[in-house]
């Protein structure tokens, strides 16, 4: 396994230098620190985990954490995540700022910059797809301060890597359920939470993709929003049964899931084929009553705990992470495997 002293002697450089590039101490000329890291990628070089800890003892890092909250009872298994890790990286000196917000991009900016002046050293984020989020996300790069998003993505920002499912995928694996669950003519009302969350437009691209391609007996009449709220889901998912009775399938793109399937069943309609996402209890329950068909699942717990790990090893080595997508698995469930 390569050294510190290997490396410097191929860098020209002393080992103190190289201790500061690798351990992301700042005070190297820019282009010194780049051959120096260049040299130990070649090398395969791992650093010693003791000095990582005692680095991170010195370091005192702040991570922020800031996710959505709706009432959407998915992201409880994600903050299990979170915490868990926080309570490793504890052991590091490494402390873990959470907060929570709401479908509002000026919302989520003011947390962010709440968080900003915590003095964080880096940010995990489940972005809300707007242009002032990535304004934010480009603001806090600019200062030296790391993103990595979660759950859900964002355009046009230089956040640093991503966890979390390949939504578009998930949504054509949508539509080939829909059309395994399906005969005949079949036509689908999409209930999402919101236009301005990438992770639900991806999924409803996915899946609008997958039919128009392939199965010309789908149409999708109507998308509505819910804003990942019980109620609203049931009053929407009512008002749509009774707009269009030819519906004979839903796609729930994201929560909501158990409002809207009450007003399916309040409606008295028993022909409704309905595909939804995660495996929190109440939709385990309707999956467990045939209500709806299936339910795709995309590892909650993962997308609290790696980024911040991902976060860590950045702050502490200065490497980014080695890939730019860390896509969580994409895995089915029905009643007869939950």
């Amino acid at each position: 396994m390569a050294t510190m002293k290997e490396i410097a002697d191929l860098a020209g450089v002393s080992r103190g230098t190289v201790d500061r590039v690798l351990n992301n101490r700042g005070c190297v000329n820019p282009a010194t620190a780049a051959l120096v890291r260049d040299i130990a990628r070649q090398l395969d070089y791992k650093p010693n985990r003791a000095g990582i800890a005692l680095a991170a003892q010195r370091k005192n890092l702040k991570l922020g954490v800031l996710l959505f909250d709706t009432g959407n009872r998915f992201f409880e298994d994600v903050w299990n995540g979170v915490f868990e890790k926080s309570e490793e990286l504890a052991g590091y000196n490494c402390t873990v700022l959470a907060r929570k917000v709401g479908f509002s991009a000026p919302e989520q900016a003011d947390t962010i910059a709440e968080l900003e002046s915590g003095g964080i050293n880096g940010l995990v984020l489940s972005p809300f797809n707007d242009a002032l989020i990535a304004e934010q996300i480009n603001r806090l790069a600019d200062k030296g301060i790391p993103v990595i998003t979660t759950n859900t993505d964002i355009y046009h920002s230089r956040r640093i890597a991503f966890v979390g499912s390949d939504f578009y995928r998930c949504g054509q694996t949508a539509a080939g359920l829909m059309r395994l669950m399906t005969n005949g003519n079949t036509n689908v009302g999409i209930i999402t939470g919101s236009s301005q969350v990438l992770c639900h437009t991806d999924r409803i691209k996915g899946f609008c993709d997958n039919i128009s391609a392939n199965y010309p007996h789908i149409r999708v009449v109507e998308t509505i929003e819910n804003s990942d709220d019980e109620f609203e889901s049931y009053d929407k998912t009512l008002d749509l049964l009774t707009r269009h009775p030819e519906l004979n399938a839903l796609y729930f793109t994201a929560g909501g899931v158990y409002g809207g399937c009450r007003a399916v069943l309040s409606s008295g309609r028993k022909d409704i084929r309905i595909i939804a996402y995660d495996t929190i209890p109440t939709t385990r329950e309707l999956v467990e009553q045939d209500v709806i068909c299936a339910t795709i699942c995309q590892q909650p717990s993962i997308q609290g705990s790696r980024p911040l790990q991902l976060l860590f090893d950045y702050l502490m080595t200065g490497e980014k992470p080695e890939k730019e997508f860390y896509y969580t698995a994409v895995d089915i469930r029905i009643k007869e495997n939950l």
